[in-house]
């Protein structure tokens, strides 16, 4: 699986050649980039007529999660079953954050933007990501939280070169102009890849992984925080950064990602 996740990453990112070109160079250079290397839809490879985000068949494939859902862990519901009715899995296991919340089901579609994003040099996705994600977390807003991305061991960005959920963070940060802290927590202990572990071994994997900053109480001063991921699975890796922020100071945290696997479609990650 190592092996093969590998292979994909290296396709991925030869893919994103040419992106990678066009930010590094003027607008003159970046139109005849598009003549050499015409854009292409992010998840399915169609011709497309800017220069990054989805085609209009592949956008309408992204399946939204919309009320009627959890209001703790966000978990779309089949029917309205009231307000305050959690799921199963909340009053199973109550989360230490909050709310958690996603902008898609992880279906294929979001899977392809994930990926690309995460591993072939798309960071001009985030955009696209961020604005689907800002209306997901609407309720969170008037609070002006902190924005917190989840952060990456030191060696896992020297391998992929940033950190995409600092990326989905700063254009959140943007769009909604709340700020951003990348370094109020920190993944101090390398863990494993969490693809292909059951949830009580990702719980395992990450657990005593991160720790705040040394001025982490002064930078929080009892501040909500909104924690930033591209993909919620089992929750097991915004479990433990959120319990590290409430350790660090947070008044609360909040979770927001792009994507939520939902049980009875799960797709290998």
């Amino acid at each position: 699986m190592g092996d093969l996740m590998k292979s994909g990453e290296r396709e991925v990112k030869a893919a994103g050649l040419p992106y990678r070109l066009r930010r590094g160079l003027g607008w003159t250079i970046g139109a005849l980039i598009d003549q050499l290397y015409p854009p292409i839809c992010a998840a399915c490879g169609g011709p497309i007529a800017a220069s990054h985000g989805l085609c209009p068949d592949c956008f309408r494939t992204l399946q939204p999660i919309t009320a009627p859902l959890c209001p703790v862990l966000g978990i779309p519901f089949e029917v309205a079953v009231g307000p305050d009715a959690l799921s199963a899995e909340a009053l199973a296991d109550p989360p230490p954050f909050a709310r958690a919340r996603a902008a898609v089901r992880y279906g294929e579609t979001a899977q392809s933007l994930v990926t690309r994003l995460k591993y072939g040099d798309r960071t001009e996705l985030a955009d696209i990501c961020a604005r689907l994600m800002a209306r997901a977390g609407h309720d969170y807003w008037a609070a002006r939280p902190l924005l917190v991305p989840v952060p990456l061991h030191p060696s896992r960005i020297r391998f992929r070169r940033y950190n995409q959920s600092l990326l989905l963070a700063r254009q959140l940060g943007r769009h909604l102009g709340l700020d951003v802290d990348p370094h109020l927590v920190r993944r101090h202990r390398k863990t494993r890849s969490q693809i292909g572990l059951s949830g009580d071994s990702r719980a395992r994997n990450v657990q005593g992984a991160f720790s705040t900053h040394a001025d982490a109480v002064v930078r929080l001063r009892g501040r909500r925080v909104v924690l930033i991921d591209d993909v919620y699975t089992t929750g097991a890796t915004v479990k433990a950064v959120t319990r590290t922020l409430l350790r660090g100071g947070a008044e609360a945290v909040d979770v927001l990602t792009f994507a939520r696997v939902v049980r009875g479609e799960e797709v290998p990650i």
